[in-house]
């Protein structure tokens, strides 16, 4: 799609991925841009999903050493939880990895990522290569140290410990090593980044010997910056707003330490001894190095744009290297300094966020020149496809703006999307056909804008991307991505749709145009075992963005069934598939996706008892709403009006998962739900984490959280208590109902719990004794306390029968 544009500039690009606002250099920010232009040596750190790099080193080796720094995470983080939302899987992905941009951004490192897919906790790594296909992880792997071309790699976990934590984590430094092994040309250094955490105890590791370990004081101060390294690093780590990591600086001087794997110690402090890091690297440089150190040596901060004549020799003798890696990086890299250094401001943004294939539409272009630099706007170019020729000389604090009306979006551009979703993923592989582009944390360069102008006689090129912008009152100038939609898209209004009965059940489907005047007709399609009427419905809607929803009738099968449900719009001949799902927060770019737009319709033999179910939020889950599909009466509470008073009117209540993680309230509001418990109620406390509990009276009786937990779904189970009432009213539930679960059985178990709790389920993976703390019940006065670590969270939205008769069971205790 954009021919001229190289590879390894898209990369570029990619690896400084920037918020959507544009940034704009001050003269600190273009000094130090400078030192990184000066120095040739590369680190990449490596690990297996957002927030297990250490950002403090890559930090340090960003800011201290000015080096090029990236970051290898094997996945997108896509089977963590999420505390900022109900987003999980790959919806969760996508913010992980904008995330992961974030703490770029403010560490100065460069981010990949392999195609695969983190499908959940593993125990061990042989686990874990079970279900990712670890040919083309390893592949993925070599092509980013092939791209990148480290000279120091650093893994964050040991490979020589599997089975001591997520099998994920040992895996990814098992192929940092293999990778290592095959490679021709190979890094100079591998090293393992240790600390106490590996050695089981702080006091253990003040004993250990560490006379083979690098010791690194990492935590220096950048007086350009006001801030000391593990500052920036926990600014950077907190930046992982979904995981929780919201992370306090500290000052004053710290050790990282490093095992040496591959390669010679270093004999000084100096992680680069025996690399040459300066411009005498590479043949040619010796020059440029002349030219650059000057700068450097005499930058001036008040005006930078005196230094543009060098900068712009050194340019040419850049595009001159026959190094064609080298050149590459340091060509755009001085490209940014020059226009930093002339004030240079280039902008395109589209008169509308988001278009269809067959709509005109404007491009208003900004270009300003805030120096005395000769500056000469020769050309636009949109999408590659369209110069406009202009040869405007831009002066000294002039804008210099127009219009470019009746765009058209070229035939053969993909529709906007997350390109590791395009295409179909397995559990433990995203599919990812362009080679090119796999290891990228995104697109960056989807739709182009080609600024071509002269500067001081030299014709260079910016590339820009398309955005969108608006003044918003409470946020002022406001950058969104320019997106291209197709003209229909629809939405099932519920995702998982249950009979429990022979009666037919009414199914909305909301459609959405993306023009004007879009007409056509709305058909759903499933298996023989179900009526759907009518047969089609017509839609007309005359505005662009307008939704209309539509109403149709589904009878159930006879026999107990999961079916697909496809929705399916036509309009002008064309058939129109996709669901449109927009994830937008406020610490990352506005993110939209295309899935497929189905649904799941479930015949299932289940009796309730109790309609009226209190639920409390916690991290946020769609437990609550998938409960309405049992026709239950489901009120979301407000944990600062809580009372026993409010409670009473509830057949059950239900905490959503990590409450006491995350509802401060309940430091003393637990108490009044104990008091609901005595009463005559039952409560319901769903999975929490062992750290940052909000208090450890999580139930009436002792219970004592661990981190155990089945990962295996179709784990066998075993009924402990055969003859409870959960097991058997209203609904009889047998081993069939743990079939066909999905992504882990459950997390977080207890491990030491009262008397007074009675184990109902017991199940194992491999090789391990059996954990019963997945469903306890405790009578506390007239009332039942239940908790459970099963993933109902993750079940239910999946249409798993099972556990919504598990689950109504629960809410109809007596």
């Amino acid at each position: 799609m954009i021919k001229n544009i190289t590879l390894t500039l898209l990369l570029f690009i990619a690896f400084n991925g920037f918020s959507q606002t544009p940034k704009k250099l001050n003269s600190n920010e273009i000094y130090h841009q400078i030192e990184k232009l000066n120095f040739l040596g590369k680190v990449l750190y490596v690990a297996a999903h957002p927030d297990d790099e250490n950002t403090k080193l890559i930090s340090y080796f960003s800011n201290y050493y000015h080096a090029e720094t990236a970051y290898l995470s094997l996945t997108r983080g896509d089977g963590g939880q999420n505390l900022i939302g109900n987003e999980l899987r790959e919806k969760l992905g996508a913010i992980r990895t904008q995330e992961l941009l974030a703490a770029r951004r403010i560490d100065g490192g460069k981010q990949f990522f392999t195609r695969a897919n983190d499908f959940g906790y593993s125990k061990e790594p042989n686990e874990t290569f079970t279900i990712w296909n670890k040919q083309e992880v390893l592949e993925d792997v070599i092509q980013t140290i092939e791209t990148f071309q480290p000279d120091i790699i650093i893994n964050r976990f040991n490979h020589r410990t599997p089975g001591t934590t997520h099998g994920h984590h040992t895996a990814s430094a098992i192929l940092s090593l293999e990778a290592y092994e095959v490679l021709k040309t190979k890094p100079k250094r591998v090293f393992f980044n240790t600390s106490w955490w590996f050695y089981g105890s702080q006091e253990k590791f003040d004993k250990a010997d560490k006379s083979k370990l690098l010791a690194i004081d990492a935590n220096v101060y950048f007086a350009s910056k006001g801030l000391s390294n593990y500052e920036i690093a926990a600014l950077s780590r907190s930046q992982h707003k979904c995981q929780g990591f919201g992370t306090t600086g500290s000052r004053g001087s710290e050790t990282e330490y490093l095992e040496l794997l591959k390669g010679e110690m270093p004999t000084s402090g100096n992680i680069f001894e025996g690399i040459d890091t300066s411009w005498n690297r590479v043949e040619g440089g010796k020059e440029i190095g002349a030219i650059l150190n000057k700068v450097q040596e005499n930058f001036n901060f008040n005006n930078p744009s005196v230094h543009i004549p060098e900068l712009i020799k050194a340019y040419r003798l850049i595009s001159n290297l026959k190094d064609n890696h080298w050149k590459t990086i340091k060509q755009n890299q001085i490209l940014a300094i020059i226009e930093a250094c002339s004030g240079l401001y280039l902008e395109a943004v589209s008169n509308q966020e988001s278009v269809t294939k067959s709509e005109n539409f404007s491009i208003n272009i900004e270009a300003t020149n805030r120096s005395n630099t000769q500056v000469k706007l020769i050309s636009v170019n949109v999408f590659n496809t369209n110069e406009i020729v202009k040869n405007e000389s831009i002066k000294n604090n002039t804008n210099f703006s127009f219009s470019i009306d009746k765009v058209n979006v070229p035939s053969n551009y993909d529709y906007s999307n997350l390109f590791w979703l395009k295409e179909k993923a397995t559990v433990g592989m995203y599919s990812v056909s362009n080679k090119s582009i796999r290891i990228l944390p995104q697109e960056e360069l989807q739709y182009p804008v080609i600024f071509k102008l002269e500067i001081e006689g030299e014709i260079i090129e910016f590339v820009k991307k398309l955005d969108y912008k608006k003044n918003m009152p409470e946020n002022g100038e406001t950058f969104m991505p320019f997106t291209i939609l197709p003209e229909v898209t629809t939405e099932a209004l519920n995702k998982v749709a249950i009979f429990n009965s022979n009666q037919p059940k009414a199914f909305k489907v909301k459609i959405k145009a993306h023009k004007d005047n879009v007409s056509g007709f709305v058909t759903l399609q499933a298996d023989d075992n179900w009526t759907i009427l009518p047969k089609q419905i017509p839609f007309t809607i005359t505005t662009k963005n307008e939704e209309q929803t539509v109403v149709f009738t589904i009878t159930p099968s006879e026999k107990e069934i999961t079916s697909t449900l496809n929705i399916i719009a036509n309009s002008n001949s064309k058939e129109f598939t996709k669901e449109l799902v927009q994830i937008d927060y406020a610490h990352i770019p506005k993110q939209t996706i295309l899935e497929k737009s189905e649904a799941k319709i479930v015949r299932l033999n289940i009796q309730t008892k109790g309609k009226n179910i209190g639920y409390l939020m916690g991290a946020g889950d769609e437990v609550g709403k998938n409960l309405e599909n049992l026709d239950f009466n489901i009120t979301y509470l407000d944990p600062n009006e809580l009372t026993l008073e409010n409670l009473q009117k509830f057949d059950a209540v239900i905490l959503g998962i990590r409450a006491f993680n995350v509802v401060e309230e309940l430091k003393y509001k637990n108490k009044v739900l104990f008091d609901y418990v005595e009463n005559g109620g039952n409560l319901i406390v769903q999975y929490n984490t062992t750290n940052n509990l909000v208090t450890n009276e999580l139930a009436p009786f002792e219970l004592k959280l661990s981190r155990d937990r089945v990962t295996n779904e179709n784990a066998p189970v075993t009924f402990l208590s055969k003859n409870h009432q959960v097991l058997n009213k209203p609904n009889k539930i047998t081993i069939e109902d743990f079939k066909n679960w999905v992504q882990e059985q459950g997390l977080y178990y207890p491990s030491d719990w009262s008397n007074e709790f009675i184990p109902i389920l017991a199940s194992h993976d491999d090789g391990e004794s059996n954990k019963k703390g997945a469903l306890l019940i405790a009578k506390y006065g007239k009332g039942n306390y239940i908790y459970t670590g099963l993933s109902f969270f993750r079940e239910l939205p999946e249409g798993v029968s099972g556990a919504y008769r598990l689950l109504a069971n629960i809410i109809a205790l007596e």
